[in-house]
């Protein structure tokens, strides 16, 4: 099989492709036929050598990725037959294995992909819908509330936008240049703003009077300028930074203005189901139509540039390997 493997830390030019040794499926194990495979901004900080929060740096070589979607062709001992040749999607925790042609995961991880959907929607909905439902779930939005997104045209943000639609609240988002601020207003926000131009908070507090309701998964500077935009009494939830710092949130904050502020963490797992339930909905969800992934793709060979474009902003949704 083909797979992209990591032979030393560094830039996105050390992802090469190489063939490897077909995989074979252990007992309660099945082998997928992968034709999706999710690409996550902590792939680019473990290429890099850095460490990723919960996840440890890989051992050398490896194959990066943790998303998979694609068709079951091999099972091991004790799996039911009726698995053979389902679409199916899951993610492998804390495995590494997903940049291949072929990826092995536990039969239990399996979530099965409704015919409304391609391979590469499946990837964004288990990875990317996992965390955006539990963002929704844990801080969820009324008619009455004003949400603000920072990340609109990320793949987590493009599925917040969409949330807050369904629940009536007014949505104001925010994303990087003309394309990607047009692409989000093709959802119905009702204000887009371009956090590049300095006077985006302005347009924001004139809108609305600021929001009540912030997801913030940008951090920095524009993550605290969304948290100074809060109204008295509202809510922030954060679920990342892809500035590369967490928002800087203060006593002053949370006593002075009567916010709230929490993050998203290892709250998913006391949800109903935890992370596999939250993902097993997520993708149901997308099947339904209730909310539709933005996904951008590259071919399995064209990982580097993949890393590349996410690291450098260029990749609105969530970006997809396909075989």
């Amino acid at each position: 099989m083909r797979a992209i493997r990591l032979h030393e830390f560094g830039p996105a030019t050390n992802l090469v492709l190489d063939e490897l040794p077909d995989l074979a499926p252990g007992p309660g194990q099945v082998r997928v036929a992968v034709e999706a495979s999710g690409v996550h901004l902590l792939d680019t900080t473990l290429r890099r050598g850095e460490a990723g929060g919960p996840i440890p740096l890989p051992e050398l070589p490896t194959v990066p990725g943790r998303e998979v979607a694609g068709v079951v062709d091999e099972l091991g001992a004790g799996v039911d037959e009726s698995w053979r040749g389902e679409r199916v999607v899951a993610h492998l925790g804390m495995v590494p294995g997903g940049y291949a042609e072929q990826a092995v995961t536990d039969v239990g991880t399996l979530i099965r992909v409704p015919g409304t959907l391609s391979f590469a929607q499946a990837v964004a909905a288990v990875g990317t819908g996992r965390t955006a439902l539990g963002v929704v779930e844990l801080e969820r939005p009324t008619p009455d509330d004003v949400v603000f997104v920072p990340s609109a045209a990320g793949g987590v943000g493009w599925l917040l936008v969409q949330a807050a639609r369904h629940a009536g609240a007014t949505v104001v988002a925010a994303a990087r240049g003309a394309d990607r601020t047009a692409k989000v207003r093709d959802l119905g926000a009702d204000l887009v703003v371009d956090y590049g131009l300095p006077d985006w908070p302005d347009r924001v507090r004139e809108h609305s009077g600021g929001p009540t309701l912030v997801w913030d998964g940008v951090g920095g500077a524009v993550g605290r300028a969304a948290l100074e935009l809060l109204r008295p009494g509202g809510r922030f939830m954060m679920f990342g930074w892809s500035s590369g710092e967490a928002t800087a949130v203060g006593t002053a904050d949370l006593v002075g203005r009567g916010i709230t502020a929490g993050w998203l963490g290892q709250r998913m797992r006391a949800l109903p189901g935890g992370i596999p339930g939250l993902a097993g909905r997520s993708v149901e969800l997308a099947g339904r139509g209730w909310w539709r992934p933005l996904v951008t793709t590259y071919p399995l060979a064209d990982a580097a540039t993949a890393h590349a474009d996410l690291e450098g902003r260029r990749a609105p949704g969530k970006v997809v390997l396909t075989t």
